[in-house]
């Protein structure tokens, strides 16, 4: 009997695919525990492929979209667990944010912060179907995206003493081609990996 065919109903993510739905509940705590260490260190590492912007202290990675992947293949809780671990950590001296900072109250923490809110959101929207169309998927991504900006920008302004409008100038702006990328991207691979799950299924 197949352990992926009951995932794939409502209220599953990605992450619920993995056999251990008949696994003993110990089991099942140290595969979770392993899925949330997994997503700090694929954080991690995403973090590190950064590229200085011009006139910007925000450097294009992909950090961001490894924690939106993460909120949504393990879903809310699992997602929140995972990036505060990244997060966590980083505060307590592992260089692994952005360009192998570390440490809390630099200028970009605040997207930090905002990430671990948007894998608590895009997870909680995977598991009412977020991540299983194309269009759906886009606009769980887009949600996910917001929320980072509308954490990051104002701390990014606060911690600067930048005006609001500037904060937004080179914080936000110049990382909208790049996101738009990110969410095709996302567009393409989340919906596929269901449908290959329900053929196995």
């Amino acid at each position: 009997m197949s352990t992926a065919a009951p995932t794939l109903l409502p209220g599953a993510v990605l992450a619920d695919l993995l056999p251990a739905a008949t696994d003993t509940r110990a089991r099942a705590r140290v595969r979770d525990a392993a899925l949330v260490a997994g997503g700090a260190v694929i954080t991690g590492i995403a973090a590190q492929i950064a590229v200085p912007v011009p006139g910007s202290p925000v450097p294009v990675t992909a950090q961001t979209f490894a924690a939106l992947l993460v909120g949504t293949s393990l879903g809310a809780r699992r997602g929140l667990l995972s990036l505060a671990l990244y997060a966590l950590l980083g505060m307590a001296g592992v260089p692994w944010f952005a360009g192998g900072a570390s440490g809390a109250g630099g200028a970009t923490f605040g997207y930090v912060l905002g990430m671990l809110l948007a894998a608590t959101a895009v997870g909680a929207l995977a598991r009412r179907g977020g991540d299983r169309g194309v269009l759906r998927t886009a606009a769980t991504m887009v949600a996910g995206n917001a929320v980072i900006y509308a954490i990051g920008v104002p701390y990014l302004a606060l911690s600067t003493g930048m005006s609001f409008g500037q904060a937004v100038a080179v914080g936000m702006v110049p990382f909208l081609i790049g996101d738009a990328v990110k969410i095709a991207l996302a567009m393409g691979a989340l919906p596929t990996a269901w449908k290959l799950a329900g053929r196995r299924g």
